[in-house]
């Protein structure tokens, strides 16, 4: 049976595996200036524990599964780094880490992705989360991730139905 709980420290090495196997997927689609490898070596993994990233991890018969963070950011919080193995891929892995994550807090959830990497977009929109406007993308990606201008051009920004209604209803009040 799949269970979700916290990372642990002695989980670190499974986890960067998933993480580095399964965004082999990206490689050819996001900008080749993006690409590196492993594409999250562990000194960044642990600079993003250090950051405030609490990952979960999917684990079944004490093997991980999938991977998954949230990140506090005051007025939102964020999904990041989600990565589910490509042995269980489309098993429903990253849908029960992203429900759990989600649970997680009241606060608006907002997830950043490569604009190319539609598979990832599409599953986010299966979840309930909508494209933010492109009017809105930058201001986001900078206010609250540390990411480079490039990325910046080349990412999307995802928001649940909180971030959307409270969005639509300032737009209401003028």
């Amino acid at each position: 049976m799949m269970s979700i709980r916290k990372l642990l420290a002695p989980d670190l090495d499974a986890a960067l595996s998933i993480i580095n196997e399964a965004a082999q997927a990206y490689r050819g689609v996001i900008p080749a200036d993006r690409w590196h490898e492993p594409y999250m070596p562990r000194d960044e993994l642990d600079a993003e524990i250090a950051n405030g990233v609490m990952f979960w991890v999917a684990e079944e018969d004490g093997l991980l599964s999938g991977v998954m963070g949230i990140q506090d950011k005051g007025a939102v919080a964020l999904v990041r780094h989600a990565y589910v193995a490509p042995t269980v891929q489309r098993k429903g892995v990253g849908t029960m880490l992203l429900h759990h994550v989600a649970s997680l807090t009241e606060q608006p959830l907002l997830i950043g992705t490569w604009a190319d990497a539609s598979w990832a977009i599409d599953f986010y929109r299966r979840n309930g989360f909508e494209l933010v406007p492109e009017k809105d993308k930058a201001s986001l990606l900078r206010k609250y991730w540390s990411i480079p201008e490039r990325q910046i051009e080349t990412s999307v920004v995802l928001a649940d139905r909180r971030w959307m209604d409270a969005r639509r209803q300032a737009e209401a009040e003028g």
